[in-house]
C-alpha cells in the first residue's frame, strides 16, 4: 500500500465514524470538530514522516528532523485551536495600549460584551461609529441624549448651519443651546442602534461628543467597575 492509499484510507475511515457518531456528537471522547481536526493532521504528519526517514540521513539526522516537524505542527495545531483566546488577549493588549478601543468579547452564555478601558484622565471614552463615521466620545450616563460638538456632527454629514437650536444644555463649559437631531446608525462594537435621538451642540460649547442615555438605555445591561465598563446588547 502506498502513501497516497494510506492517507486516502485514514481519511476514509475518519469520516465513516464522524457519519456514524453524528447525532451523538462525540467520537472516541472527543467533539467531532476535534476528531475531524486530529483526522485532518495525521496523515499530513504521517507523509511529512515518511519524507524525513525516505531521505538519506543518519537516524540522529532523521530523528532531529522528525522532532522539528513535530514541534511545528503541534505549534500550528496549537495556535489553530487557541486562536480565539489568543484573539482576545490581543484585543485586551490593543485596548491598552490605545485607549478607546473598544475590546469585543464571548461571555460564558455565548453573548457577546463590549468592554471599554478607563483612560489616565479617570473617563471611560470610546470610538463610536456614528452614520459610519469613527467619532470618539465621552461616556456620559449623566446626558439624556448623545451630543455632538459642531466639529462631530459635520463628519456625520450634518450641517450646523441649518438647525434650529432650541435646547438647553448643560456641558462643562456651562449652559448652552442646542439642536435636535437624529442619527441613521450608532454602533459600538457589534452593538448597533438605528434612529437614536442626539443634539448638536452650539460652536465652541462642546469639547468633545457625549455618548448619551439616548444609546446607553437602549443596552441589556451596563456595569461600570474600577477601570472598566462593560457593555451587553
Amino acid at each position: 500500500m502506498n502513501r497516497l492509499n494510506i492517507v486516502l484510507a485514514i481519511l476514509g475511515i475518519g469520516l465513516a465514524l464522524l457519519i456514524f457518531n453524528n447525532s451523538s456528537g462525540m467520537t472516541f471522547g472527543m467533539r467531532n470538530d476535534d476528531f475531524a481536526r486530529v483526522i485532518y493532521l495525521v496523515p499530513i504528519a504521517l507523509m511529512m514522516s515518511a519524507a524525513v526517514w525516505g531521505s538519506r540521513h543518519t537516524v540522529s539526522q532523521s530523528l532531529r528532523n522528525l522532532l522539528i516537524w513535530f514541534v511545528i505542527i503541534m505549534a500550528l495545531a496549537t495556535g489553530y485551536i487557541y486562536r480565539y483566546d489568543a484573539e482576545r488577549v490581543g484585543n485586551r493588549l490593543f485596548a491598552g495600549l490605545i485607549p478607546g478601543h473598544a475590546v469585543v468579547v464571548t461571555t460564558s452564555e455565548g453573548g457577546q460584551e463590549v468592554i471599554i478601558h478607563k483612560r489616565s484622565s479617570g473617563h471611560f471614552e470610546a470610538v463610536v461609529k456614528i452614520n459610519g463615521q469613527p467619532i470618539e466620545m465621552l461616556v456620559d450616563t449623566g446626558a439624556s441624549t448623545i451630543a455632538l460638538s459642531q466639529q462631530d456632527a459635520e463628519r456625520v454629514g450634518i450641517i450646523p448651519e441649518n438647525l434650529t437650536y432650541s435646547m438647553t444644555v448643560m456641558t462643562a463649559n456651562g449652559r448652552a443651546n442646542a439642536a435636535p437631531v437624529e442619527l441613521g446608525s450608532v454602533s459600538i462594537g457589534p452593538i448597533k442602534r438605528h434612529d437614536v435621538k442626539a443634539s448638536v451642540a452650539e460652536a465652541g460649547k462642546l469639547d468633545q461628543s457625549l455618548l448619551g442615555m439616548s444609546f446607553l438605555e437602549t443596552l441589556g445591561s451596563m456595569q461600570m467597575q474600577t477601570d472598566e465598563l462593560r457593555l451587553r446588547d
